[in-house]
């Protein structure tokens, strides 16, 4: 009795189940929510970071449709500062534009802040602004400077600190979720640690309360009459840091050109990985090439059929992974009985 009582109070069952009081923004891949601890947490700052082709933009996009999908009365608000977003194509991804917001193109950091306070003071609903993204934003004072006189990107990082400071407490209260997209930049003569760092000064590290780094693995490819086609890119997303559940998880998922995350796959390749395909009624030498074809065949197929499966591989998915985290942490608090 006494065993069964320290496991039922156990520092476990916190941080390996899902959290009832938080809502989150599905990412529209499972295993990203359960890394991400359920998904993108609402009312606070999230920051997606990553090279180039990782699917920055598409994570957003995906986000976008399912707040619209699963929030009665959402809005979504699409700050576009790298004049490279293309709606119809956004459309042609599952957005659903007619529900969103773009307003003006951003070019500094000021605009972001004013932009920012006049959607938190007029909030009346749910709302998931998007900035996409911090690197493609000045500030005003490097706007009136000479280009030889810079200031190697202080001033933007004090901005930073500033908007946040003031604006994401106000944020939680009127509901406001912001994700910020950034972009990866070398350090310069950096032998030891990370060699990558991204604009904005720490402000972003201080606040955010999710920071994921995307990582490019590969390039998917098929064959059609003989010739090969990238099909997709494979990417692996990263938790620097997590505020809502444990950090440092991983996720590994196929982007798919004309179609976004590759879900199913992303499902059944992770429970491979871990040996747990019996569970969903596959071999265990289930080869990466069948993986494919079974979620390109419901992919091609009748929308409800390819929802019940997903729904399907997403349950088994779940109960792997917390059965996993029980599994690496203690049974019980330090300080408990």
């Amino acid at each position: 009795m006494k065993r069964e009582r320290i496991r039922r109070n156990g520092g476990s069952n916190y941080f390996s189940s899902p959290k009832t009081k938080l809502k989150f923004i599905s990412s529209g891949c499972k295993t990203l929510d359960l890394a991400l601890g359920g998904g993108w947490v609402r009312r606070r700052v999230a920051n997606v970071v990553g090279d180039k082709s990782t699917g920055k933009t598409l994570l957003c996009i995906e986000a976008s449709a399912n707040f619209v999908a699963s929030v009665p009365k959402a809005l979504v608000r699409y700050r576009e500062s790298e004049s490279a977003f293309d709606p119809s194509y956004a459309a042609a991804l599952g957005m659903p534009v007619d529900k969103v917001d773009f307003g003006d193109p951003l070019e500094t950091v000021e605009d972001l802040f004013e932009d920012l306070d006049r959607i938190v003071e007029g909030a009346k609903g749910p709302e998931l602004v998007i900035c996409d993204s911090l690197d493609a934003l000045s500030d005003r004072g490097e706007m009136g400077r000479d280009m030889d006189k810079g200031s190697y990107g202080a001033d933007k990082a004090k901005k930073m600190s500033q908007l946040f400071r003031r604006l994401v407490r106000k944020m939680e209260a009127k509901d406001v979720t912001l994700i910020i997209v950034s972009q990866v930049r070398d350090k310069i003569g950096v032998s030891f640690g990370r060699k990558t760092t991204r604009s904005g000064g720490r402000a972003l590290d201080f606040y955010a309360s999710q920071v994921l780094y995307l990582a490019h693995l590969g390039v998917l490819q098929r064959t059609v009459s003989n010739v090969k086609r990238p099909s997709g890119v494979i990417v692996r997303g990263k938790l620097d840091k997590n505020k809502v559940s444990l950090p440092f998880r991983e996720a590994e998922f196929p982007i798919l050109f004309g179609w976004g995350i590759d879900d199913m796959s992303a499902c059944l390749n992770w429970l491979k990985e871990v040996g747990g395909l019996p569970l969903a009624g596959f071999k265990k030498t289930l080869k990466d090439s069948e993986i494919r074809a079974h979620s390109r065949a419901f992919m091609d197929g009748p929308g409800d059929e390819y929802r019940e499966e997903l729904d399907r591989l997403h349950e088994i998915v779940s109960d792997k992974w917390y059965s996993i985290e029980k599994t690496l942490l203690p049974t019980r608090t330090k300080y408990g009985a």
